[in-house]
């Protein structure tokens, strides 16, 4: 593939997101490349994915959301490189707009009442969120412990829960799970919430899960980011924190918490553009919510066994390395786990999954929790992407929630249940 090509390819590219980060995506349509998959590719496609905020609106590796007043150039640039493709969204702006609607309607049908399980039929408030887990404790005082983990930039209180089978033992191994890294993944905290009511309120089902290990899981990391996604439409793509950087005489904000780790920092697929939505952050932990989950990592790395960051989308189980496409000596034990799942999930549902470290897969993207659990200690470690769904892959629509959530409890117990079986209590 000529320099030619793939130049023409940013060039045309550079203009459409520069138009689509001002834009509420009406009229802007998704696109999908469905040349088959080859190494090539990849490697092009990563190295876009670089310089996204430059080029595109990345929202795959093989997926793109198009200015309309760039479409024949867009189109002219994929037959130049000699990519097919097929149009899997006409109106990305209208899809997103029904989407969000459609939750509203859902959060004022069915509110909570500060009692009793969260419904699948919905998208939740961090504040619901937090009163869910806040009840759980109440309710069941010897299996739940509530811990308030630290705070968000904004001041919203970031909550855990410690999940055990009640026998009062402080010897066992731990599984760490945590969602909403990125603000516009909803579907994250929704897996999350599912899998803490599916090891609480439904304990006699999953007791095997709990002998000797506790879980400890964070249903939402990004608090601050999720809940500007849920104040109104035009902030329903956004994806990093909130915290705002003065830049170049103007202002920019967040970071991607998923860049911010202090593990090949600012390594390949991070930007030190505060305007990117790769930024890093003008340093390691800058943002007080990686520092959260950096903390919950070091607490249990002694006893920790795995750490799973559930993420969307692409029905993706990611393994390190994420920083490169090296692979740790124990990639084995990795790649077993994770197939676990994926097999549990294609045998219940039909989905397949994809196996496989984090760059050869999908792209670099260093400084990632991911790779830093796995540095740290925990044997086991893996981002969790889960399947496609809504106009841009990131919102599935409220019909989807019960489906997707409950396909992700099959994989992650499958997950466990190898973990368990691989590294016993000793």
């Amino acid at each position: 593939m000529s320099a030619t090509r793939v130049g023409g390819v940013a060039a045309i590219i550079c203009f459409i997101l520069i138009a689509a980060e001002a834009a509420k995506y009406d009229g802007y349509k998704l696109y999908q490349i469905t040349t088959p998959w080859t190494r090539q590719q990849h490697d092009l496609l990563g190295q876009l994915n670089l310089k996204e905020d430059e080029a595109y609106e990345f929202v795959h590796p093989n997926k793109f959301i198009v200015n309309p007043e760039y479409l024949e150039e867009f189109k002219a640039a994929l037959q130049q490189n000699n990519w097919s493709y097929e149009v899997k969204n006409e109106d990305v702006g209208k899809t997103l707009r029904e989407h969000f609607e459609q939750n509203k309607a859902m959060q004022k049908l069915f509110p909570y009442s500060g009692q009793g399980r969260l419904g699948t039929n919905q998208y939740y408030s961090h504040s619901v969120i937090n009163a869910y887990l806040e009840s759980l404790a109440a309710a069941y005082p010897n299996r739940v412990f509530l811990r308030k983990v630290g705070y968000s930039f904004e001041g919203r209180e970031l909550k855990s829960l410690i999940i055990t089978n009640g026998d009062g033992r402080n010897d066992k191994n731990v599984i760490l799970v945590d969602g909403g890294f990125h603000a516009r993944e909803w579907i994250s905290p929704a897996a999350a919430i599912y899998a803490i009511e599916q090891l609480v309120e439904n304990f006699e089902q999953n007791r095997d899960l709990l002998q000797d290990y506790d879980w400890v899981i964070l249903p939402v990391v990004n608090a601050d980011g999720y809940e500007y996604t849920q104040a109104a439409v035009e902030n329903r793509s956004w994806r990093k924190t909130r915290k705002p950087l003065f830049h170049q005489g103007g202002i920019c904000y967040g970071t991607d918490p998923n860049r911010n780790f202090d593990f090949h920092w600012m390594g390949g697929g991070a930007s030190s553009d505060p305007c990117s939505n790769t930024f890093a952050g003008p340093k390691p932990f800058s943002e007080p919510e990686a520092m959260v989950v950096r903390d919950l990592i070091h607490t249990y790395k002694d006893k920790g066994q795995m750490y799973l960051t559930l993420h969307s989308h692409g029905s993706l189980l990611l393994y390190p390395w994420g920083w490169s496409s090296d692979l740790p000596d124990t990639w084995p034990d990795l790649h077993e786990v994770a197939t676990a799942g994926a097999e549990a999930i294609k045998a219940a549902t039909g989905n397949v999954y994809t196996v496989g470290s984090s760059t050869n897969v999908l792209y670099v993207a260093a400084g990632a929790s991911d790779d830093y659990a796995f540095n740290a200690g925990f044997p086991i470690s893996f981002t969790m992407e889960l399947p496609t769904a809504g106009a841009s892959g990131f919102d599935p629509p409220v019909e989807m929630i019960d489906p997707l959530v409950k396909e992700t409890w099959v994989g992650i117990r499958a997950m466990a249940l190898k973990v368990i079986e691989k590294y016993p209590l000793v």
